[in-house]
């Protein structure tokens, strides 16, 4: 799956984006979160706090309890501000 970070997420991981083969126990975005956050130090960093991630399934916005399969691209990303 194509995953694609944005903002602060990026800068934490270090990477814009990456192609990942997850678990089949990924099944929400929640659990995407949850996941990625155990991949190594950067990822904990990205992910410490989840409640503030926000992620777009095929660039749909969508709740951390939306089912992902099927998904071609994920983005990941802190909340939007300014104007």
């Amino acid at each position: 799956m194509k995953l694609v970070y944005f903002a602060w997420v990026r800068e934490r991981i270090g990477k814009g984006e990456e192609e990942l083969d997850l678990p089949e126990s990924v099944v929400t975005a929640g659990d995407l979160i949850q996941y990625l956050s155990g991949l190594g130090e950067e990822y904990e960093a990205a992910f410490q706090f989840p409640q503030a991630i926000r992620v777009a399934v095929n660039q749909e916005h969508v709740e951390h309890d939306e089912p992902i399969a099927g998904a071609r691209e994920i983005g990941l990303f802190p909340p939007m501000t300014g104007g």
